[in-house]
């Protein structure tokens, strides 16, 4: 239905203001709070109606492409880390990732507090928004918004509105979004539209409560666009397993290449997420440049390549060298000690390798792959004998490595491509000497992996279909 039908629907003419009145809140001080000198009230927002469209709700990071190179034409993640504001204030702000956006009863927060992926996020409070102040000229196929209260704050309500004109009068679209989780979720948005628009988000209930917004994406669709090409996607489309976060036995890193869940205790991640498609590999040379991950807190233990030395353990990469292979950046990222654990070498060099070189080939004839890989348990063998732990006890030596593999035709829209027939291999690999190389001896189901680890894998995929493709057992060999 055309947004000139519904307008002739709606005869109230709703405005929406924000006040700007005095609140208690715990906002640190290098964040003033301009209520406190001022009382000033924001311009109207015109709301003419209303939209529906179809929208989905997922635990954790959700899905997001990484493809996007202009924000016109094929859309954009504005992950707001090069933005800054930090009143709450109405203004303007321009970020070169996107554009300009007006925030009112907003600023960009970077504190503790904020929820957020990088170092900063926007942050809603009262009845603020975040508005585009410009138009996806080639429309939008579908939109994806990060969310999560911040700190210890209650819950509240916003919602997604919508213009045509320009940001002269606006719609709202889809449901009103409730926020109460102090990670962040997604919604994403199917909203198919082919005409020049802007979007932005309006708080609508929970007074002084502050909401974090953050990885704003647009996608576009275009009509020479091939579904079948290999793109880079998110690294941790079907969930994030553990509800990794900020807990230090289970901190969650996103390491540009790959997502991980890190472990303090033990020195090592507990798993690490990424996706694997042609158009992440290529001819790179492998740079062998083990190094410490400074994006840990500063209070955390950073292995280096040294506390491996003379051990009888591999320094084995979780996500693989080869599958970053794509520009040396990118191979780099591989070599921080937060994705190499200790690993026995006949596991490293034999049973591990040959199963990534296995998924290398399945992506090599058109296909991509979602993985997730890990360890659990305590005390494996390497070429030195068996032992519990390394430098000094700081890095656990785990008893099992595991990976979990989901694979789909080359494709957009993953989650929604998976069915009952869509393949998924697991296995459970012993860190010990003298073990077969051979991957398909240790194949197992997704499920067994879940039970000994207690993670929930592909949280994003409908149950219904999840709990079919998660008990079987994968061991073919075929591409």
């Amino acid at each position: 239905m055309t947004k000139t039908i519904f307008l002739k629907r709606f005869i109230a003419l709703l405005i929406v203001t924000g006040l700007l009145t005095g609140c208690t809140n715990n906002d640190e001080e290098n964040y003033y709070d301009d209520s406190e000198t001022t009382s000033t009230t924001t311009e109207g927002l015109i709301i003419t109606g209303s939209l529906s469209t179809t929208l989905y709700l997922y635990d954790n990071e959700g899905y997001f492409k990484h493809n996007h190179t202009a924000k016109g034409v094929e859309g954009f993640i504005e992950d707001f880390e090069d933005a800054t504001k930090s009143s709450y204030s109405e203004a303007d702000i321009t970020i070169e990732n996107s554009g300009s956006w007006n925030l009112s009863d907003a600023l960009i927060g970077s504190l503790s507090n904020d929820r957020k992926y990088g170092s900063k996020s926007v942050r809603i409070r009262n009845t603020g928004h975040l508005l585009m102040n410009f138009d996806m000229t080639d429309g939008v196929e579908s939109l994806s918004i990060r969310h999560a209260v911040y700190g210890s704050d209650g819950s509240s309500t916003w919602q997604l509105v919508v213009s045509y004109d320009s940001g002269d009068t606006w719609l709202t679209l889809g449901d009103i979004i409730t926020s109460s989780s102090t990670t962040l979720n997604t919604v994403t948005y199917d909203v198919d539209e082919f005409e020049s628009v802007r979007y932005g988000i309006i708080k609508l209930s929970g007074s002084s409560n502050r909401i974090n917004f953050d990885n704003i994406e647009m996608s576009v669709s275009t009509s020479s666009e091939d579904s079948t090409i290999a793109t880079k996607d998110s690294n941790i489309t079907f969930g994030n397993p553990s509800n990794a976060s900020t807990d230090s036995d289970n901190y969650y890193l996103d390491n540009t290449d790959y997502v991980l869940s890190y472990n303090n205790s033990k020195g090592t991640a507990n798993w690490v997420s990424w996706h694997l498609s042609t158009a992440w590999t290529g001819s790179s040379d492998r740079c062998n440049c083990f190094k410490q991950d400074a994006s840990l807190p500063s209070n955390f233990f950073t292995a280096s390549t040294s506390n491996y030395t003379n051990t009888g353990f591999d320094r084995g990469h979780l996500c693989p060298s080869a599958d970053r292979n794509g520009d040396d950046d990118s191979n780099e990222n591989t070599y921080y000690m937060t994705n190499i654990v200790p690993q026995s070498p006949d596991n490293n060099q034999g049973i591990w390798a040959n199963f990534e070189d296995y998924l290398r080939e399945v992506i090599d004839e058109g296909h991509e792959v979602h993985i997730i890989a890990g360890v659990i348990g305590v005390g494996g063998t390497g070429s030195n004998g068996s032992f519990d732990y390394i430098y000094e006890d700081n890095i656990t030596v785990p008893e099992t490595f595991w990976k979990v593999a989901l694979i789909l035709p080359n494709g957009s829209n993953d989650i929604n491509r998976v069915t009952t027939a869509t393949r998924m291999i697991a296995i459970s690999v012993p860190n010990d000497q003298n073990i077969s190389s051979d991957w398909t001896e240790f194949g197992t189901s997704v499920d067994d992996i879940e039970a000994i680890t207690g993670y929930d894998f592909f949280e994003n995929i409908p149950d219904s279909i999840e709990n079919t493709i998660e008990s079987i057992v994968d061991t073919s060999t075929s591409i």
